[in-house]
């Protein structure tokens, strides 16, 4: 059993003041694995207290300085790699094979680039009679979502260290694991005091009073469209800055044109991938009429060929889904898929043959959906798939854009020049077309209600970034 007994505030590891814990489950044997504390709403002023004492000095480092500690952190999270591969996939479930590049080694990719910008923040402009310059936001609370811990725990913290801000860090209490982590390594590079600070517990709790304090800033939430929504009622309070990363229902659009094979591989794998538990996982595919009896089979062959087994196997594509509650959610909606008339191609209800034990989800995929039905508007977070037949791709193109998301999507096309036609219509803030692999450098974030602000590349930095003009 692992066990974090204390929370890292003001550079110390000290006991909260409420005593109570939290479990963490391991989704594939449905056994405790982890007990951690849960912090209070004092916790919270301690470390906002903590977080606003150190940035007066910290805010006033150069970036050459920030960056020395982002390259420190980035080494230690190397030599750890392997550690944090196998904490991820005990409390997340992904398995371990798969977690070790996509949870582990991607992030840490996306950290280094924050070493190269960090330097931006010295940099000033002059317009006419003006000179522009940067300051560090101030105190940020980061909410991190449990299906990439890791990832997103980094995605927030590095363009908050590059730009001069501290920070109070509330991750999941499903996955916890790698916050604890990162709070040993900045201990051990000597990050300043008050910089990181770490406090775990229930969003309810400590979600809440970090949105209302008023010594806070700027909040960075990702999560559910439903609680970013009480994130910002309770931040507009005291007119916080917000940046949220929300749901979606991502729709990829395959052209008539297209290597058919290639295109349906590629979205099955992508919307199976963590057991469907990606924000922008493809989860809506659109074939044009005259390929869709065959778009079908091929899906079905890739999605039976996948394994779904134990975390620890090397065989396995797919492990459970992160708990019990959102096993059931997901099965909810499968049924709803059963009851709204869909067909299902594979996948369902029953537990997969040999998994008695752990909260497994067969991959599964709906045939004859219509874009109105509950399942191809309402985010499943799970391993099930919709296939939407269209008749041309202006018609393609309006069934992916009648959604209240546009996080991400994707297009699979004859050559390249189609696929950008194709993407510049489609209302989401990424488009990967014909495969392309996920960009650290590139700016990440969403239209309409997948939120608002960006992640990673020079964007994911000016949120935390206000801008001076100083007239001369």
């Amino acid at each position: 059993m692992i066990e974090y007994q204390k929370l890292f505030i003001d550079g110390q590891w000290i006991p909260s003041q409420s005593q109570e814990h939290s479990l963490v489950i391991d989704p594939a044997t449905e056994q405790a694995v982890a007990k951690i504390i849960s912090g209070d709403i004092e916790d919270v002023n301690r470390a906002v207290s903590a977080a606003k004492k150190a940035q007066k000095s910290w805010g006033k480092t150069t970036g050459a300085e920030r960056a020395v500690f982002l390259k420190a952190a980035v080494e230690k999270l190397k030599e750890r790699e392997q550690e944090l591969a196998e904490l991820i996939s005990l409390e997340l479930g992904m398995p371990q094979h798969l977690s070790l590049d996509i949870q582990v080694k991607s992030p840490i990719e996306g950290a280094e680039s924050y070493i190269k910008y960090a330097h931006l923040m010295d940099e000033t402009e002059q317009l006419g009679n003006s000179v522009i310059v940067k300051e560090p936001i101030g105190v940020c609370a980061l909410i991190c979502p449990w299906n990439y811990p890791l990832h997103q725990l980094i995605g927030k913290i590095a363009p908050a260290i590059a730009a001069g801000c501290t920070m109070i860090v509330k991750p999941s209490v499903e996955a916890p694991l790698s916050a604890f982590v990162l709070a040993e390594i900045f201990a051990e590079i000597g990050l300043p005091a008050g910089v990181f600070n770490l406090v775990t517990g229930p969003g309810r709790k400590i979600g809440d009073a970090m949105c209302t304090h008023p010594d806070i800033d700027m909040i960075s939430f990702t999560g559910s469209n439903q609680t970013g929504i009480s994130v910002v009622k309770a931040a507009s309070e005291s007119v916080k800055r917000v940046c949220q990363e929300l749901g979606g229902k991502s729709a990829f659009v395959i052209t008539e044109d297209a290597d058919i094979a290639a295109a349906v591989q590629y979205g099955i794998e992508d919307i199976m991938c963590n057991s469907g538990q990606t924000c922008t996982a493809l989860s809506r595919m659109l074939v044009p009429k005259s390929r869709y009896e065959q778009a079908i089979k091929l899906a079905k062959n890739v999605a039976e060929s996948l394994t779904i087994g134990s975390p620890l196997s090397s065989k396995s594509y797919l492990g459970p889904m992160v708990s019990k509650q959102q096993q059931q959610t997901v099965l909810a909606y499968i049924q709803q898929g059963l009851d709204e008339g869909a067909r299902l191609v594979t996948g369902g209800l029953d537990k997969p043959t040999g998994l008695a034990q752990g909260y497994y989800v067969k991959p599964t995929i709906f045939a004859d959906v219509d874009n109105n039905m509950r399942i191809a508007q309402e985010e499943i977070f799970g391993p099930v798939l919709c296939m939407i037949p269209y008749d041309d791709i202006d018609h393609a193109i309006t069934i992916a854009n009648d959604t209240i998301f546009g996080l991400s999507s994707a297009v699979w096309a004859g050559d390249e020049k189609q696929g950008m036609t194709i993407a510049k219509q489609l209302e989401a803030g990424q488009v990967f077309i014909n495969g392309a692999a996920f960009n650290y450098y590139a700016p990440f974030g969403g239209y309409k209600q997948s939120g608002n602000g960006r992640e990673w590349g020079v964007e994911g930095l000016s949120e935390f970034i206000e801008i001076k003009a100083i007239q001369v």
